[in-house]
């Protein structure tokens, strides 16, 4: 393989036929790095969904003696709180990182963001308390908003305009490879829980997140930078420009009105998926809750004895207060090897839920890209907004039985997730390749600051409609209703198919 961008890669010319004849080995390669790296991003974004309830069981300390409405009110705040930091580091990080992809380079600044979220994916693992693993997060999230917006500029930039929107839906369609492996590693690890494993299954998982830190090696040593960025410097005239800067990006009117219009674009689908479609997960621990609990206690009964298990897990009273037991060595033991069966078996389903998700993701995004390559951006984004939606309501509302996640949820996340194939085709190609990075970073990430108040504002929902039966569903169909914003600007925004990128 050739590791030089010559000039003949970076011309990136038309053939004829099918978009992937277009592409040579070095296109090949450069999607390749750049899909393994938003693919080993979203492992780590993954990974904090599915770690957050155990992690927040362990980490959030209450009084001895406080009732289950207190410990359960905590855990959501904890975990609440580090998703809202956590949303906040991504805003932040893709912001200066988005600035710095179009000023310092797409591929020096992949390889700083991959090190970021990797390294402090790993530190998670020793968190001791709530506000120190936010605050890793925090950290984590910096180099996780960072790499969307300089691997999608590369991609743009470097690939055949005939092949652009095709292989930019792909590197979306990519990501759900990294969210289902999350989901085989939390499903092992509750498996291994539910056998007694010694460890907390939920830094285990933080401490495989550091792998893709090995990634950064490839991308120093081969990947290299667009000749399309290397000549953005200059102008005709062979005047210098500023490059990655927000003042120039808001000077110009028409890429200050692409740059506002897109934030709010952005902002349908981000919100949207961070407060209610990755709280799917939660909502089917709830749902198992109690028939999780009443099959693995079933299964001790048949080994253990009904007296044993009356003692371990006594049955509650309606009313009666709470009387502590005084138990042998014996049952103490028997206590932990039932709770931590009851637990991994709960891990098992939010797993089942995540793979479900991004089986449907994977065909969503990539079908994003082909479909608005026939009948435009601007449509293809209609279409997906009503479609998120609807299928998001239906699941909030209505997923009770273990067979609906094999149904419900995947068409939830075709629709959802097919509106971030369209971020990527369609970010890149509202500003020049001067403010590419930064602008693309700006409507994907600022987004981010509000989605950060989406997990507060479930609690406020939450607050709003305590004492119904079904609070948690209205609360995740009531936020529902962002996904319908990004129609209000679709009508001011310009339709790019077909148009080369912007200079």
């Amino acid at each position: 393989m050739h590791h030089i961008d010559t000039p003949a890669q970076s011309s990136s010319p038309v053939l004829p036929g099918p978009w992937w004849r277009s592409m040579t080995r070095y296109h090949w390669f450069v999607l390749l790095v750049a899909a393994l790296g938003w693919l080993f991003d979203c492992l780590d974004q993954q990974l904090f969904i599915l770690a957050r309830p155990a992690a927040m069981k362990e980490l959030v300390v209450l009084p001895e003696g406080a009732d289950a409405a207190a410990i359960k009110a905590a855990r959501d705040f904890g975990g609440n709180i580090s998703t809202s930091i956590f949303i906040a580091g991504w805003a932040t990080g893709g912001l200066f990182f988005g600035m710095l992809g179009d000023r310092w380079g797409r591929a020096k600044t992949m390889l700083v963001t991959i090190l970021l979220y990797s390294l402090f994916t790993g530190l998670s693992a020793l968190a001791v308390g709530v506000w120190d693993f936010a605050f890793y997060r925090f950290l984590t999230g910096l180099g996780v908003g960072g790499e969307f917006a300089v691997g999608v500029a590369l991609v743009a930039e470097v690939m055949p305009s005939n092949a652009r929107p095709y292989t930019l839906g792909l590197l979306q369609a990519l990501s759900a490879v990294g969210n289902v492996s999350a989901a085989l590693i939390n499903l092992s690890l509750g498996l291994a829980e539910e056998q007694g494993l010694p460890y907390s299954p939920w830094r285990i998982m933080f401490l495989i997140g550091a792998i893709p830190a090995l990634l950064a090696i490839v991308v120093r040593r081969y990947l290299k930078e667009p000749e399309q960025w290397k000549s953005a410097s200059h102008d005709s005239e062979g005047k210098k420009v500023e490059l990655g800067s927000y003042r120039a990006l808001f000077q110009d009117a028409k890429w200050r009105k692409h740059a506002l219009l897109g934030l709010v674009l952005g902002c349908s689908g981000v919100v949207g998926l961070w407060s209610v479609g990755f709280y799917t997960t939660d909502l089917i621990r709830e749902v198992q809750a109690a028939d999780v609990r009443k099959a693995v206690r079933d299964e001790f009964v048949a080994i253990h004895g009904d007296e044993k298990m009356n003692l371990v897990d006594p049955a509650p009273v309606k009313d009666a207060p709470a009387t502590p037991i005084e138990l042998s060595s014996e049952l103490v033991e028997l206590k932990s090897k039932f709770e931590s069966a009851v637990s991994g078996r709960q891990n098992r389903w939010p797993s089942y839920v995540s793979i479900m998700l991004n089986i449907g993701a994977f065909f969503g995004m990539f079908g994003f890209g082909a479909l608005s390559q026939k009948i435009g951006r601007k449509p293809t984004f209609a279409l997906a907004l009503t479609a998120a939606f609807i299928s998001t309501v239906t699941v909030c509302l209505f997923l009770r039985e273990f067979w609906q996640i094999f149904v419900f949820v995947p068409i939830m996340g075709f629709c959802q997730l097919s509106l971030f194939a369209g971020y990527a085709i369609y970010f890149p190609e509202l500003f020049p390749t001067r403010l590419r990075s930064t602008g693309t970073s700006f409507c994907y990430n600022v987004g981010r600051f509000v989605a950060a108040l989406g997990p507060l504002g479930r609690v406020y929902l939450d607050m709003m409609y305590q004492g119904q039966a079904d609070a948690s569903r209205y609360t995740g169909a009531t936020m529902c209703f962002v996904f319908l914003i990004g129609l209000v600007v679709l009508p001011f925004l310009p339709e790019t198919k077909g148009k080369p990128l912007p200079e």
